[in-house]
């Protein structure tokens, strides 16, 4: 049957969501206000100006997708890392390094989440599938990949599309109104 599996594989998934994230956290909006015209330029066709994004979306969409992250990491803690939604999770955050490498070749430069992907987020992926093979963990192959690819943009949409909606300000000076 193999070994059990550490909650380093399990758990681990989120803290190295964390590390990746925090980098994340401290670049994206940032960025996305300085690159757009060096961007642009070389891709004029991509509506740039429609991808900035202010520190409060930045937040609220890191804080959603961690909730993401912490739901899986505890089914695979929960399940052994047998959870067909943990593996889901865990291949498409090795995908996502691997689309934060793509991003900042097309960029010629450097994007959020560049440092941390090829340092954290693919050697942890590449560590925790090898741990769960090792432990005897039916690991689903290729569907948990094909699960991986189809949650990965649905999931990463879904989250900015809420944080727009959270993070959207009244014009200056209008007053909220609260409803209960």
């Amino acid at each position: 049957m193999g070994e059990k599996v550490p909650a380093a594989v399990t758990w681990g998934l989120l803290a190295a969501w964390m590390v990746h994230d925090a980098e994340e956290l401290a670049t994206m909006a940032s960025w996305s206000r300085t690159a757009k015209d060096r961007l642009g330029e070389r891709y004029p066709w991509v509506p740039w100006e429609r991808l900035e994004v202010s520190q409060g979306h930045v937040n609220v969409a890191i804080g959603l997708m961690g909730g993401v992250m912490a739901g899986a990491s505890a089914l695979g803690a929960r399940t052994g890392g047998r959870s067909p939604a943990f593996q889901a999770v865990l291949a498409a955050f090795g995908l996502h390094g691997v689309v934060h490498l793509a991003q900042a070749a097309a960029a010629r430069g450097y994007t959020p989440g560049a440092v941390t992907a090829p340092l954290v987020v693919l050697p942890f992926s590449w560590w925790a599938w090898r741990r769960l093979k090792a432990a005897g963990v039916h690991t689903g192959g290729a569907s948990s990949t094909v699960a991986g690819l189809a949650i990965f943009p649905l999931v990463t949409a879904g989250v900015h599309a809420a944080a727009h909606a959270l993070s959207r300000r009244a014009p200056r000076g209008a007053r909220r109104e609260r409803r209960f």
